[in-house]
């Protein structure tokens, strides 16, 4: 089972929101959000923050370290924030904030096929998924590098 979060950029003119795997990691994780605006003027800590194509987000690490103890049993010293977030403890619910918005015009297209021609609509969609992961991992979107 997965919890999601939502949360507000620092400015409060964007929002992201979070998957949390297994439910290991609480919300309380998540310290902070910055879009790319407001992370171009914030100094970046790699102890606490990981940068996805200029969105920010900045966990709190002991608490991080605490979950990761109590339930996964891990040493502390291997969780960073690139751990929580390549692992899925606390990361995008989408590939990248606001893909869901994003594609709404391009994948209702395909899914109007799916009546007309169910085996165009399944070669589409299909060839539409991949060409769009490798979209996404040539624009550096850390969760679709580790599709």
């Amino acid at each position: 089972m997965c919890q999601e979060v939502r949360r507000t950029c620092s400015c409060g003119q964007k929002d992201a929101t979070f998957h949390l795997r297994d439910n290991v990691m609480g919300p309380e994780v998540i310290e902070r959000l910055l879009c790319p605006s407001c992370s171009a003027e914030q100094l970046h800590d790699p102890e606490t923050m990981v940068d996805d194509n200029g969105w920010v987000i900045e966990y709190d690490m002991d608490i991080a370290r605490m979950f990761a103890i109590s339930k996964l049993a891990m040493n502390p010293a291997h969780v960073n924030p690139q751990f929580v977030f390549d692992h899925g403890y606390a990361n995008w619910r989408e590939m990248y904030p606001g893909e869901t918005r994003d594609i709404v015009d391009e994948r209702a297209e395909i899914i109007a096929m799916k009546e007309r021609n169910p085996k165009e609509y399944l070669s589409t969609i299909n060839s539409w998924a991949v060409a769009r992961i490798k979209r996404l991992k040539a624009a550096g979107w850390r969760k679709a590098q580790l599709a």
